[in-house]
């Protein structure tokens, strides 16, 4: 597959290098001064299309490549400087050429300045403007397909955009955010047609107070702009289709979708209902959503967060399943009141159904023990999020935010389970409910005094409820000896109730000196407080119906060990921190140091116990700006991490039908040193894009998991390891891509290399895991000839713990194909080849998925239709391995068959 990559790239770039010539050369002022960044377009002179574009580089040199056989006009500009043209001919045996351009200053005033050509690429500050159809190849549909094709963005496989390397934390439409800038909703449902440019906002800061006196280079946010004809205008397109689902079941979809944006207002609405696999809103992505809360007081020495409750629910794989079914709705909205007041918000709306079957094999370390299970499990998601945002700026010197969002979400599970064990049948029947919610509200206000004094002030609340519910009914006695069951009963029913209740507040007041025009002092005083409630208890359901409550565990040696939790727990955090931010040359250095007041403090089991810490944290960032777009970048810090109160409750809960957990009131803190050295570099002059990072993490005083294991049986709780056993962790990454051409080549790799120390059974066990993942790729961008993807995925993952070593390999060849043909229709495939395999040569695990769709346009037609074929290979379930600290397993996951659709798409 490595050698066939290799032939197509080889091939497909001599063939055009063979047929057009090199035109370079230097774009200068009237001074001789080089023009960095300045446009250079070639067009047809009889036609007038445009044929290449390059942009200049820190030399002012220019680079780009036309084929023989044509006249061209070639026209360099740069703001603030009147265009210059010249007309050169290439015959069909010409040679590279060389032209310079000589670029005079605009007067002060002009008549006119005609533009007739719209640069592709243009960069002004910050800000690139990409110019969408100049990249477009005419297969796009959505507007992550138009973002795959621009030079330096890449689109990953969760739908997220990367820009430069780094995650687009914003998305806006026409300066509009678009539901809270989540990028994945943005990507797979804005029309690809209705994109007329892209902005990318380097640098990017919401408040223009902030962004003299803030290092914003990890800050990367995206603006479409859309084209006239979607302006003041109702767009967007209703999709409908049914189908074949396996061999008898009907598979049906519709998915409208509906925008509108003025200058006033906006308004996006989008629904999905389907049942052929296609979800648009996952639970992960749920719990994930911020809904564009920042994160408070980020790198402030201090990790502290508030913990979902976590009963083992099944996570579909891959968006794969048994069986998915999705309704989904979300809108969203902005409306600028007037020049000083913005009010925006949205909702989202989904229930997803979904039924996961697995058969497993789970091998246990300390006990040498296996277990095989087979499972089938119906799941349902119901969640919802409704936000809601204003924004007062009376003027340039004082800014009011106001955000308040609200999570409410149901999601329960029954699964059915057989446990094989030393020959034993055990058949569970469990069941879980969830209905977590939370109500979110954020305040920030900015002033800026005068051009000395500069002030920052943010309250954050959060309120949030869990009652999470489990029950297990066992053939087989679940915990002898742990929990006080009555034996005389056919099957064992177990529950229990779980309510964890949170108020925490988080609240800084920021001050910014600016000492000169290259540095400035940043002093924050603030706190973070966290009260909250945490009760659980289990009980036992009779044959008879009767309850039997669970106090404590059996007399044990003497000792016994509670069942029921009435926690109390409370967690402050008061601060005061100083940062010195100044800039020398192509250097930026922003030390700081905080100081840091913790006090904890839990009421269970009759007492209380109590904590108070002070401690030092500092941090270093260094910025080293080699070129505007070249930067090597430094950060270090020394942060506390706390646990909220799951950590704390000392009674054991249930985490699953052979797991019980229980807290430690005595856990304290651990110290985390952090390093990381990144280098990003992008060269528009030759659209290479290069980047890597290194870290390196130091873990003391680590909290970790005591775990007890009898045969399949696990109890665990928390403590704090020795400062003589820290965790160690290593991790480099890099990747390049070049574009030659209408080629883009790419390459990307990442290894993690962590050392653990665990307890196992009151013994410590040393733990070490090596990951390496590799991916090349070579992708075409054409306008008239196919298009093709082809790559490769290369993945290692070695674990050795305690000395038991084992090796795993994934090798994932795929490849991608876009054709255009007899005029109106397009057919794309794509092919997805897994094969899994271990040293030892035990396990040889291959599958693959191949999905096709045929379209069909009728010119500039409203209408369009599709035969959608997805799973054609009708692969019925994948493979996989997964090794862990306690135990390593092989399942086998059951996936949805071929899926046959008929679709019809209306363009509003």
């Amino acid at each position: 597959m490595k050698k066939t990559i290799l032939l197509i790239s080889l091939l497909v770039v001599g063939v055009t290098s063979a047929q057009s010539i090199k035109v370079q050369g230097f774009v200068k002022d009237s001074l001789g001064v080089p023009l960095e960044l300045a446009n250079v377009i070639a067009t047809v002179q009889f036609s007038g299309d445009i044929e290449s574009y390059a942009i200049t580089n820190f030399e002012g040199r220019y680079q780009l490549d036309v084929p023989k056989g044509e006249s061209y006009v070639l026209k360099a500009s740069f703001l603030g400087y009147q265009p210059q043209d010249k007309t050169i001919t290439v015959p069909e045996n010409g040679e590279d050429l060389t032209i310079n351009f000589v670029l005079n200053p605009l007067a002060d005033q002009l008549d006119g300045v005609e533009i007739v050509y719209e640069m592709p690429v243009t960069v002004k500050g910050d800000t690139i403007t990409y110019n969408a159809d100049s990249f477009k190849t005419g297969e796009e549909r959505k507007l992550g397909d138009v973002m795959k094709n621009l030079p330096g963005v890449e689109v990953n496989d969760d739908g997220e955009i990367q820009v430069e390397g780094k995650t687009v934390s914003k998305v806006m439409v026409e300066g509009k955010d678009f539901f809270d800038g989540d990028s994945k909703l943005a990507t797979k449902n804005i029309p690809a047609d209705a994109v007329d440019k892209v902005e990318v906002l380097r640098n990017y800061n919401e408040v223009g107070q902030l962004r003299s006196v803030q290092n914003n280079q990890d800050n990367v946010a995206i603006n479409i702009k859309l084209k006239e004809g979607k302006k003041n205008f109702w767009f967007g397109e209703v999709t409908a289709g049914g189908g074949l689902l396996g061999d008898d079941e009907a598979g049906y979809l519709a998915h409208p979708k509906l925008f509108y944006y003025s200058p006033e207002y906006s308004i996006n609405l989008i629904t999905d209902f389907n049942n052929i696999g296609e979800v648009p809103f996952t639970f992960r992505d749920y719990f994930n959503f911020t809904g564009g809360f920042r994160n408070f007081n980020r790198g402030g020495g201090t990790n502290f967060s508030i913990q979902e409750s976590d009963l083992g629910f099944a996570v579909a794989q891959n968006n794969r399943a048994n069986e998915i079914e999705t309704k989904f709705l979300a809108g969203n909205f902005s409306w600028a009141v007037n020049k000083t007041l913005d009010l925006s918000g949205f909702s989202i709306l989904s229930d997803n159904k979904t039924n996961i079957v697995t058969n497993s094999i789970r091998q246990y370390i300390a006990s040498g023990s296996t277990e095989i299970t087979s499972s089938d499990t119906d799941q349902r998601n119901q969640l919802g999020m409704l936000k809601l945002s204003g924004v007062y700026k009376p003027n340039s010197n004082f800014q009011l935010d106001y955000d308040v969002l609200t999570k409410v979400s149901k999601q329960t599970e029954d699964a059915g389970r057989l446990s094989q064990f030393d020959e034993v049948n055990n058949n569970i029947t469990e069941e879980k409910e969830n209905k977590p919610f939370s109500i979110n509200q954020n305040v920030n206000a900015y002033y800026t005094l005068n051009d000395k004094n500069i002030f920052a002030g943010q309250v954050q609340h959060l309120y949030q409820e869990e009652d999470p519910f489990y029950n297990a009914v066992l053939d087989v006695l679940p915990f002898a000896g742990i929990l006080p069951i009555d034996e005389n009963q056919n099957r064992f029913d177990i529950n229990q109730n779980k309510n964890i209740e949170t108020n925490k507040i988080d609240a800084k007041i920021d001050y910014y000196y600016v000492l000169n025009n290259i540095s400035n002092l940043n002093f924050t005083v603030g706190t973070t407080y966290s009260n909250q409630k945490f009760n659980s208890n289990i009980f036992q359901l009779l044959d008879n119906g009767s309850q039997v409550d669970f106090n404590e565990t059996p007399p044990n040696e003497g000792e016994t060990l509670p069942l029921v939790n009435d926690v109390r727990y409370q967690f402050t955090d008061a601060f005061f921190g100083l940062h010195y931010k100044v800039k020398t040359g192509q250097f930026i250095f922003t030390p700081g140091l905080t100081l840091h007041n913790y006090t904890l403090k839990d009421e269970q089991l009759g007492s209380t116990t109590s904590q108070n810490d002070w401690l030092l944290t500092p941090d270093l960032n260094i910025i080293w700006n080699i070129k505007k777009s070249e930067s090597l970048r430094f950060n270090y810090a020394l942060s506390a991490q706390y646990t909220d109160v799951n950590n704390y409750a000392e009674a054991f809960v249930f985490n699953n039908y052979n797991r019980l957990f229980r807290g430690n009131r005595n856990l304290e803190n651990a110290l985390s040193h952090t390093y990381n050295l990144s280098y990003f570099s992008f060269n528009l002059f030759n659209y290479t894009n290069i980047g890597g990072s290194l870290n390196y993490t130091r873990r003391i005083n680590g909290i970790k998991g005591n775990n007890q294991i009898i045969a399949i049986n696990q109890t665990s709780s928390v403590f704090n390891i020795d400062s003589n056993f820290p965790d160690e962790t290593f991790s480099a990454s890099g990747r390049f891509s070049k574009r030659i051409k209408k080629i883009e080549f790419s390459g990307s790799g990442s290894l993690n290399l962590s050392m653990s120390n665990n307890i196992f059974n009151n013994e410590i066990r040393e733990s070490q895991s090596l990951t390496q993942n590799y991916r090349a790729s070579i992708r075409s961008s054409f306008r008239d000839w196919p298009n093709f993807e082809v790559g490769y995925r290369y993945t290692v993952n070695q674990y050795d713990n305690g000395g038991i070593e084992q090796t795993f390999f994934t090798n994932r060849p795929f490849a991608n194909v876009d054709i255009r043909f007899l005029k109106d229709f397009t057919f794309d495939a794509e092919w997805d080849y897994y094969n899994y395999t271990d040293k030892n040569n035990t396990i040889d695990n291959t599958y693959s998925f191949v999905n096709a769709n045929l379209y069909y346009q009728k010119g500039e037609s409203k209408w369009e239709f599709q035969l959608q074929a997805s799973n054609i290979l009708n692969t019925e379930f994948t493979n996989n391995d997964s090794f862990n600290d306690q135990f390593n397993t092989t399942s086998q996951y059951f996936v949805l068959p071929r899926i046959l659709m008929f679709i019809v798409r209306y363009e509003l």
